[in-house]
């Protein structure tokens, strides 16, 4: 059981990410969250080395432009106060861990697309 949540790790992650952003927009009917999420199912369901790959570097490059926008968000502050703390302290973590799950999602389905040639 867990051997398999831990192969889809960096999938279930990203879907919870999505489901964040649906429920923090106020439509209900968001059809950017659900092609999100109906991709990332399809991904788990069918493990499609290709498909891994592309949204892995897909998220890996979209979290180094948001990397970037953080660090531009941080430099518009005067002082640093909670707020600046926060930020750093929560984008940071969120960036980093998108950035690990990624970057293991990457090689994992770099891995299987190597034993699939």
């Amino acid at each position: 059981m867990f051997k398999k949540l831990k192969f889809f790790i960096s999938e279930l992650f990203l879907i919870l990410s999505v489901l964040y952003y649906w429920f923090l927009t106020p439509n209900l009917f968001n059809p950017i969250a659900i092609g999100l999420l109906t991709i990332l199912v399809f991904q788990i369901i069918k493990k499609n080395a290709t498909l891994g790959i592309v949204i892995s570097a897909t998220v890996l490059l979209l979290t180094l432009f948001m990397v970037l926008a953080l660090i531009s968000e941080l430099s518009e502050f005067n002082t640093i106060n909670q707020n600046w703390k926060n930020l750093v302290i929560f984008g940071s973590l969120y960036l980093g861990l998108n950035l690990i799950l990624a970057g293991f999602m990457f090689y994992k389905y770099l891995k299987l697309k190597a034993i699939q040639n």
